[in-house]
């Protein structure tokens, strides 16, 4: 049984309540962990710890701030074998996409920030030889990141490396139900020669850690990656106090196959940006929407591609589909399907709880599972399932589709499919949707910012708009005359 502690101040230490979590593997339903079970008491400890840390750090010189998170890279790829197979055991996903995308892009997240702040300043502006105005960007203080379960190490790293590089320290919060990763991270960071104090993690609940963390009057900014109703509840707390907040939420993503689209790229692509990761991740298109001219056979050939995905041990090289993440979210996905049902939708393929007759069976699988017939204002077309789930909608015209499409409260992310470049463009952009592919998924350059609109999210992340984020700027105007 493998005891996870929290970071406090440069030390792995217990929760000073000594209670703690049990945490089970997914894909076999036993317990294999024990989180901290953390509250307020730890998080005034690991606050101490990144104020006192503060001076200190957001004083040291760029390079040098640089060259520990590129350590910290080094030592993530040099473990990456190590940090895959937790990855995978601790959240369900197959082994071989920690290995190709979690550990691979946390450490790419490292090493690009670590370069980008020897890049990062403002802005001067000469008036008319009377004044000369410029911008400098100093760090924030402690900031506070809290991070989801779907993709653990990637998304932690994708705000704890912006928050580091621009000098300020953290007191970070993983999800209570995929802390491995970031215990490992813990271990890496003290190897890498972080000072004590820079980085503090603690683990446990949300109403126990989340809140006080998001409430302390010393936390200057709270970057937060996850639901919708997690992120009113930080916006709602935080307002009175007008920190700064980065909320990156839930999306309903919609998938917008036209009829003259590259057929095979478009129908492979769908299948991966569905159920990659078992669905959970907030980029994957869950309505799928295709034009009628060819609806028909795409969704013959969809179904066919789905019904192969392999489901099994996530550690298998042959496995597709993992298991999903708890038992308490594999439910609450198993109930979404089964509204779809009553509300008259189709099962084209998969709803059902496969059987392996082995241990697996007291894992969290659910087959992949496609879904047609439902009216787009369905609520099951309208919210957010996360799971290994999509629907399929006919469209006769371009604006029946954009119409379809922004109906929902969200607006983080969708993809175009067609050979038309005016249509691709004028699509894109009459989509509500942060962040529009065309012809692809999941294709990232880090140097562009990344968020969504309406209740998918506020601010955003990603290159320079994150190290502005974790930065406070300063216009000085100094007269001339």
């Amino acid at each position: 049984m493998k005891q996870i502690l929290n970071f406090i101040g440069g030390e792995l230490v217990p929760p000073v309540a000594g209670k703690f979590l049990d945490n089970p593997e997914p894909a076999y339903g036993k317990i294999t962990s024990q989180v901290p079970d953390s509250t307020s008491e730890d998080v005034e400890r690991a606050v101490s710890a990144a104020k006192k840390a503060f001076p200190g750090w957001s004083s040291t010189p760029v390079e040098e701030r640089a060259r520990i998170l590129n350590k910290l890279a080094d030592l993530i790829r040099r473990d990456l074998e190590e940090f895959a197979m937790a990855e995978s055991r601790d959240t369900g996903k197959t082994l071989s996409l920690a290995r190709k995308l979690d550990i691979p892009r946390s450490e790419s997240n490292f090493r690009f920030f670590a370069s980008a702040i020897t890049q990062f300043h403002g802005d001067s502006f000469q008036s008319d030889q009377t004044a000369l105005n410029y911008t400098e960007y100093s760090p924030l203080g402690v900031v506070a990141c809290i991070s989801p379960w779907n993709l653990p190490l990637y998304l932690l790293s994708w705000k704890l490396a912006p928050a580091l590089a621009a000098g300020n320290t953290v007191v970070a919060k993983p999800s209570e139900i995929t802390p491995m990763t970031a215990f490992l991270l813990s271990q890496k960071a003290k190897e890498a020669g972080l000072p004590a104090g820079v980085l503090n993690i603690v683990h446990g609940s949300g109403p126990n850690v989340g809140e006080p963390l998001v409430n302390h009057p010393d936390v200057k900014a709270v970057s937060f990656t996850g639901s919708t109703m997690t992120g009113r509840k930080i916006a709602q707390q935080t307002a009175s106090s007008f920190k700064k907040i980065s909320l990156e939420m839930g999306g309903k993503n919609a998938n917008i196959i036209f009829g003259d689209a590259d057929f095979s790229k478009a129908l492979d692509t769908t299948v991966r940006s569905r159920f990659t990761n078992q669905g959970q991740i907030c980029l994957c298109g869950s309505r799928i929407f295709v034009e009628r001219s060819i609806y028909d056979k795409f969704r013959d050939e969809l179904v066919k591609k789905t019904k192969a995905l392999k489901i099994g041990d996530p550690i298998e090289a042959s496995t597709d589909t993992g298991a999903l993440v708890s038992k308490v979210h594999w439910e609450k996905v198993r109930a979404c399907v089964d509204t779809a049902k009553n509300q008259g939708g189709r099962i084209l393929c998969g709803g059902n709880i496969p059987k392996f007759g082995s241990q697996l069976d007291s894992g969290y699988y659910l087959e992949p599972t496609l879904i047609e017939g439902l009216d787009h204002l369905s609520s099951t077309n309208q919210e957010e399932i996360f799971g290994p789930v999509a629907t399929l909608i006919p469209f006769d015209s371009e604006d029946e589709v954009i119409a379809m499409a922004n109906s929902t409260r969200y607006g983080l992310s969708a993809s175009v499919w067609t050979q038309d470049v005016k249509r691709a463009h004028r699509v894109a952009r009459k989509l509500e949707s942060g962040l529009v592919w065309v012809n692809t998924w999941m294709m990232r350059d880090l140097r562009t910012p990344f968020g969504g609109v309406k209740e998918s999210g506020v601010g955003r992340e990603g290159g320079m708009d994150a190290l502005r984020f974790f930065s406070e700027t300063k216009n000085i105007c100094v007269a001339l005359t």
